[in-house]
């Protein structure tokens, strides 16, 4: 499927399966899937770090499935594989706790549960093995420790028994979570005009547009307005060729002072990334976050931490660019940090501030679970956008699509 039509990954369900090394869980993904996704031997840990597939799974639909090293790994580098593997449960949907059925149930998978039920995720327990494991007491007695209120099924990935009834189990196990802010379609009519300024540089993907242009794109037709797309240079000249002024221009936050520059006041103003914080339900956090900037100290650490991976090149926004600003703007230094991909610190007591990209290709999940840790440790938290925005002198401007949040700076 060209990656231009799937549904990016921050939007799929996320499906992670839990559990100790060797109970089934890559046997399990894969007889899901109905492809050899996981590696699958005898060996305790095979798994090591956390495997990540983007499919459809009918009757789901289009969905990311986590397979997860076992909760009981042992050895310095095995406690590091489980680390990871609790870290996968921020960004978890639907969590499937794997147990075999052979071996029984032992405290570590009822202290996993736990850990689960706390979070308030979706559930499932699953017991493996069910073509060779005894119909007996002991079984029942498994049975019996789960907590009523959590669905349970025993599958059989060899034989295949119950895995179609899984699949079925996973469906309504979807959580009904509140729908999520649109990008921008609620802030538009239908017929509008509205010009997205995309900058093409040596960092952005060959015959391509980055993923939030694409969303917004999308997120514009569907509905029924205008998009009109140009790069930082053309802005004057597509807003004088425009019979239809566009109702507000939407900008990659690195070309924020030079399109400010070229938008008449009149015409509302933002960014991608500031409209993806609001799609990921975090705006207003950021927003009082990035206030921070000007209570720093000489010293003070600072986290930038992106959610994707990418090959920094020279004048990467994160490393680059952000650092440069920030030190002009206040006039200090400061000792920065980053982190990229699924890195993301649990213990930011060290940080004054943490800066983050706007979160595309994290679900909403991840991203509340982020600025949660911020908010529970008193670290503000806010994003590149606003912050480019802020120290160029134009958050407000930046905010005029959200009087509300405009009128708090």
């Amino acid at each position: 499927m060209s990656s231009l039509n799937a549904t990016p990954a921050g939007e799929r369900v996320h499906i992670g399966l839990f559990g100790k090394r060797n109970a089934g869980k890559s046997s399990l993904i894969n007889a899901l899937t109905g492809q050899k996704l996981a590696v699958v031997a005898e060996v305790p840990g095979t798994t090591t770090d956390p495997v990540l597939k983007a499919m459809e799974l009918l009757p789901l639909g289009p969905v990311l499935m986590m397979d997860t090293a076992g909760i009981d790994d042992t050895g310095e580098l095995g406690q590091l594989r489980v680390q990871k593997s609790l870290q996968v449960l921020n960004k978890t949907d639907i969590a499937v706790l794997v147990i075999d059925s052979t071996a029984g149930i032992t405290e570590e998978d009822l202290k996993l549960l736990q850990r689960i039920r706390d979070k308030e995720l979706s559930c499932v327990v699953v017991f493996t093995k069910a073509d060779v494991a005894e119909q007996n007491a002991a079984l029942e007695a498994m049975h019996k420790r789960i907590p009523s209120s959590i669905p349970r099924i025993s599958v059989s990935s060899t034989t295949g028994k119950n895995i179609r009834e899984l699949k079925e189990l996973l469906a309504h196990l979807v959580p009904q979570k509140k729908a999520p802010f649109p990008i921008c379609a609620d802030l538009i009519e239908q017929e509008d005009h509205v010009l997205l300024v995309t900058p093409i540089d040596s960092a952005a993907p060959k015959g391509r547009l980055i993923l939030p242009q694409q969303q917004t794109i999308r997120d514009i037709i569907d509905r029924g307005a205008v998009a009109v797309i140009t790069k930082e240079n053309n802005v004057g000249s597509s807003l004088e060729n425009m019979k239809k002024p566009p109702v507000m221009v939407i900008t990659d936050s690195q070309a924020f002072v030079k399109v400010n520059q070229a938008v008449p006041q009149e015409i509302k103003l933002t960014s991608f990334s500031i409209l993806m914080a609001r799609h990921k339900g975090n705006l207003a956090q950021a927003v009082l976050g990035v206030a921070a900037l000007k209570q720093l100290q000489d010293g003070d650490r600072v986290l930038i931490s992106e959610g994707c991976t990418h090959h920094r090149q020279c004048g990467d926004i994160g490393t680059e660019k952000l650092p440069k600003w920030i030190r002009d703007f206040t006039g200090r230094q400061f000792n920065f940090s980053w982190t990229s991909g699924t890195e993301f610190p649990a213990d930011l007591s060290p940080y004054r501030l943490v800066i983050h990209c706007g979160g595309c290709m994290l679900n909403e999940r991840e991203m509340q679970y982020r600025y949660r840790c911020a908010a529970d440790q008193n670290v503000p938290m806010t994003n590149y956008g606003l912050c480019i925005a802020y120290v160029h002198g134009i958050l407000k401007r930046s905010l005029s699509v959200f009087p509300d949040l405009a009128e708090k700076v």
